[in-house]
């Protein structure tokens, strides 16, 4: 096997890096929204990134193409805004085994990936729209709690975004991180050469689980990141069969579940990385950008325990770099959900129903928001009515 290009292994740890300090805030408040202990979080944080690691590892050297595999940042959104539930967190591993077994039968069963690409985009977008919204309103709660923090965090991600928008949220991670040196106890020595165990938790499967939060992270997933992933690929000259994906990605998934890994998908942010120019101009060998950003995972995994200490030190700081993380998918989101005249008032009903938060039947509220917009888009419109 001949040498990396040296212009693909510094694509694939831009990649990595990028992604990872831009969403693991989010990854770690999600699941400690669903009920993860420290420990637990801290175990599934690791665990997401080696298997996410391998997985890309594997399925590049297998595919020959330039796959970027990461965890689902919009399917974390989901844990954090859904809230723990009902049987705590081996209930929300059962849903994430729900999950992933959905995107493995969506790869191998084609009827069930073609019936998921045919949800009206508009609901999907409305309904991560609507998981967003309370996320992204963290900054806004950091600067009225901590004027000077906050301002000093979301001014620099808004500084950095204008001259270059891939490195604001790491910038701004910079800043807490400076912050919490300055201000904080810090973290202990032992805390931060800690390698967290990995931690099984038995599953607890649930009907309200599965429909209010398996079901919908398996949408998430497909709709919000994996699909998107596949058409930034294609766009970039590479054509990766979407069965092999979404299967690779749903076994990775269902592996990872147990030791409290929510969802491994195909990225779409940091594919347009790994597949552009910027790995090089053979693309014949992009591909070594997805193996190196897989092993920087498979290291960076290894930190999970000092990322998860310190982020204990200044939860609302880490909380506001969550929110600015999703402040792009929130207006891709609007916007996409709105695009279509037709499609607006169901839209704006899933989203609303979505962003609530409300839970019926032990049911939470993304489930409903689909549910309530489709029997929008289904009723039939009088004649005439524009």
């Amino acid at each position: 096997m001949s040498r990396p290009p040296l212009s693909a292994v510094s694509a694939g740890l831009l990649a990595a890096f990028v992604a990872y300090a831009s969403s693991f805030p989010v990854i770690l408040q999600g699941l400690r929204g669903a009920g993860a202990s420290e420990a637990q979080a801290a175990a599934g944080l690791m665990m997401l990134s080696v298997v996410m690691g391998l997985a890309g590892i594997l399925m590049c050297l297998r595919s020959r193409l330039p796959l970027s595999i990461a965890w689902s940042t919009p399917g974390a959104a989901l844990l954090a805004t859904s809230g723990m539930p009902d049987g705590g967190f081996p209930a929300a591993v059962g849903a994430f085994l729900v999950a992933g077994a959905l995107m493995l039968a969506a790869g191998l069963v084609r009827p069930l990936g073609r019936l998921v690409a045919r949800i009206p985009l508009s609901l999907a977008s409305a309904m991560l729209a609507g998981i967003l919204l309370p996320l992204c309103l963290a900054p806004v709660r950091a600067v009225a709690e901590s004027p000077a923090a906050g301002l000093a965090v979301a001014g620099t991600w808004l500084l950095v975004g204008l001259w270059n928008r891939r490195f604001a949220v790491p910038a701004a991670a910079l800043v807490v991180v400076a912050i919490v040196l300055a201000t904080g106890p810090g973290v202990s020595g032992s805390a931060a050469l800690a390698v967290p165990h990995p931690a099984w938790t038995w599953p607890q499967f649930t009907p309200a689980a599965a429909l209010g939060l398996g079901l919908p992270l398996f949408l998430v997933n497909m709709a919000s990141q994996t699909i998107p992933g596949i058409a930034v690929m294609r766009v970039n000259g590479f054509d990766p069969s979407p069965p092999s994906v979404f299967a690779g990605t749903g076994l990775a998934s269902l592996v990872s579940a147990p030791f409290g890994g929510h969802a491994v998908a195909l990225a779409a942010m940091t594919a347009a990385i790994c597949a552009g120019d910027e790995a090089g101009p053979d693309r014949s060998r992009r591909w070594w950008a997805g193996v190196v950003s897989g092993v920087a995972y498979v290291a960076f995994g290894l930190s999970a325990g000092f990322i998860t200490a310190f982020v204990a030190q200044s939860p609302l700081l880490v909380q506001a770099i969550a929110g600015l993380a999703l402040v792009g998918a929130l207006s891709a989101s609007i916007g996409s959900a709105m695009a279509d005249a037709s499609q607006r008032e169901a839209a704006t009903l899933c989203f609303l129903v979505t962003a609530s938060g409300t839970v019926f039947f032990g049911i939470s509220a993304p489930f409903w928001g689909l549910v309530a917009g489709g029997v929008v888009l289904a009723l039939p419109r009088p004649a005439g009515r524009r």
